[in-house]
Formats: C-alpha cells, sequence, structure tokens
C-alpha cells in the first residue's frame, strides 16, 4: 500500500528511525502508526542485540541540579559522533531530566523510567537500532544536601555534583564542582573512606617506610665499605659491574654479605615510634591527595589553602558533605 509522506515523517519524529526504515515499517503494518511503531522497536532491540558484545567506549555524561537533589549521568556507545549526535544528546538530557523528577537514585530505576511512548531502557535500544552502534546506560549517581551544585566540561565527557551543608554563592559552589573535576578526589570527607582502605593504606606505608629504612642502612654499610651502592642494588647491577670489570667476584661476594647481615639487623631493630610517625604522615598525604575537604584548592586567584579553609572564608560551618564524578576518558 501507499505510504504517506506525513506519515513517514510521524513515525521518524516518534522513533528517530530513518525515512526508509519508517517507510517499511509503515507498509508492513499496513499504514497503522502504532504497529508500525512496535515494528521499529522490536528491529532496534534486534539490532542491540546482535551488537551486544561490542566496545561502547564513547558517550556523553551530564550533570544537572535541582535545589537539594543532584544527579550526574552517562550513557554509552561507540563512537564520537554518535555521542555528538542530537538525538543521542537529547536522549542524555531527557532521561537526566526524568530521573531528577522522579528523585531516581539507581541505575535500575533511572531504567524503568517512562521516557517518551515507552521506557528509558527501550528508547536506549531504540536508538541503538537507529544509529546501528551499541548504547547503554553508563554510570547514575546522586547526591542531597542543603544546596547542591553541578559542573560539566566542555568535552561533555566528564561531569561532577556536589552537595553541601548550607546554601552558598553559586560561584564558590562552581569552584568545588570545578575541583572535583580537576582533582578527582574519591571521596568528600575522611569519614567516608571505609576503614578496611585507611588500614591497607596505612599497613602498606609502614612496609614502604620499613623498606626504606632498610635500604638507607644497607647503602650506608655498602659505603663504608668501600662499595658503589648502585653496583650493589640488584643481580643485574652486579653482573654489569662483575662484566665492566668495577667488582671482583670476591667483591659481590662481600658486598652481599655485608647487605644480608644488615638488612637482618636493621629488620630486628627497627625505630617503630619513627616508623609509625612516617607512616602517619603518608597516611596524612593520601587524605590530602584524595579528599575532596583536605585538598588543596586548585583555581586560579586563590592562595593555597584547602577546600575545607577556602568554603570557612564564606561561612565557618560551611562544608561539602558529598561528591560524585563521571568521568567517560581514562583519569
Amino acid at each position: 500500500m501507499a505510504v504517506s509522506i506525513e506519515d513517514i515523517k510521524k513515525l521518524r519524529k516518534i522513533t528517530s528511525a530513518g525515512m526508509v526504515d519508517c517507510k517499511k515499517a509503515l507498509a508492513e503494518a499496513e499504514g497503522d502508526l502504532q504497529k508500525a511503531i512496535e515494528i521499529v522497536r522490536k528491529r532496534g532491540q534486534a539490532i542491540a542485540a546482535k551488537r551486544a558484545d561490542r566496545d561502547a567506549a564513547e558517550g556523553r555524561a551530564l550533570a544537572k541540579a535541582n535545589g537539594k537533589f543532584a544527579a550526574v549521568i552517562s550513557i554509552k556507545c561507540e563512537t564520537e559522533p554518535v555521542a555528538n549526535n542530537e538525538k543521542f544528546a537529547a536522549l542524555v538530557n531527557d532521561t537526566l531530566d526524568a530521573a531528577i523528577a522522579a528523585g531516581a537514585k539507581t541505575v535500575a530505576e533511572v531504567l524503568a523510567l517512562p521516557l517518551y511512548d515507552s521506557t528509558v531502557e527501550e528508547q536506549i535500544k531504540v536508538l541503538s537500532g537507529v544509529t546501528g552502534e551499541k548504547m547503554e546506560m553508563g554510570e547514575y549517581a546522586v547526591v542531597e544536601g542543603v544546596a547542591t551544585v553541578a559542573y560539566n566540561h566542555f568535552n561533555k565527557k566528564l561531569s561532577t555534583i556536589v552537595a553541601f551543608n548550607n546554601e552558598l554563592d553559586e560561584e564558590v559552589a562552581k569552584t568545588i564542582a570545578m575541583q572535583v573535576a580537576s582533582m578527582n578526589p574519591i571521596v568528600a570527607t575522611r569519614d567516608q573512606i571505609d576503614q578496611a582502605k585507611i588500614d591497607e593504606e596505612y599497613n602498606i606505608a609502614v612496609e614502604k617506610t620499613k623498606a626504606e629504612q632498610v635500604k638507607k642502612a644497607v647503602d650506608n654499610a655498602l659505603k663504608k665499605a668501600g662499595f658503589n651502592a648502585y653496583y650493589c642494588e640488584t643481580e643485574e647491577h652486579m653482573d654489569e659491574a662483575l662484566r665492566k670489570g668495577y667488582m671482583t667476584e670476591e667483591d659481590l661476594a662481600k658486598a652481599k654479605q655485608i647487605k644480608e647481615e644488615t638488612a637482618e639487623a636493621k629488620k630486628a631493630n627497627m625505630p617503630e615510634q619513627m616508623i609509625q610517625n612516617i607512616a602517619n604522615g603518608r597516611l596524612n598525604k593520601f587524605f590530602a591527595e584524595n579528599v575532596l575537604m583536605e585538598q588543596e584548592v586548585d583555581a586560579d586567584g586563590v592562595e593555597k589553602m584547602t577546600v575545607a579553609n577556602y568554603l570557612k572564608k564564606f561561612n565557618k560551618d560551611l562544608a561539602a558533605i558529598d561528591m560524585k564524578r563521571v568521568n567517560l576518558n581514562a583519569d
């Protein structure tokens, strides 16, 4: 049967499918628009299923704040041209709007939300069928507080959200959101880090400090004995020294003996308090690098200070209490 151009345009607007695909679907449905929509949707699902094993490494991230609630989302595809496509951008934007309106907290809740004439999950499949690329929901996260802020980087692949315990100036909030984007903290406050992770970092710091103390003692002992510590550092270095004539077999044997005896003696007589002090210093460095409130502010025109002290300039009780960051590029 003949299919009108008006019906083709109507179906294309609803499904985002190509003109040819819309014409074929309407012809197969004998002009029934609802049946044609279902045909397009099923074809999209079939195409999406065939591409399930592909790598969706591109996509788009987006964050928005609405008073006390902010959310960040990413939807993934295979190529940058599709990520920059108007329909794909609209899908990401409309999905996030629906999620914020519903107060959705999880990816599963977002996928089940009504969108257009079906659900978010169905619409991702439909657009996947239209573009011929694998598409999938990426990340979704929310923060809640007295005030929230969202930041979207110009590359459309990096977005952040931050929650605060008090109202604050928009520019100050944006500075903190950009801090999250640039410095990639893992949490807003120290107490949000699992104790097991803190214990792990402390133990790593202790072992690293002990290893440094042993090496320092060994290097000093070798130097005192007239050996170059560099050529005694590893078996490969010793072999090199032997080949080049810097050390004899007797020298190597003596150096190895000094290393073993000195290392054992040092391990048996570690200055525990000093080890703990150095390890705690390293742990504090870990916090300073990974906790938003303890990071140094990375912003033009701001003197060196922690985020906590920066916020105190505006309100002594002001603090960032939660944050989320989505980045489709490798950090």
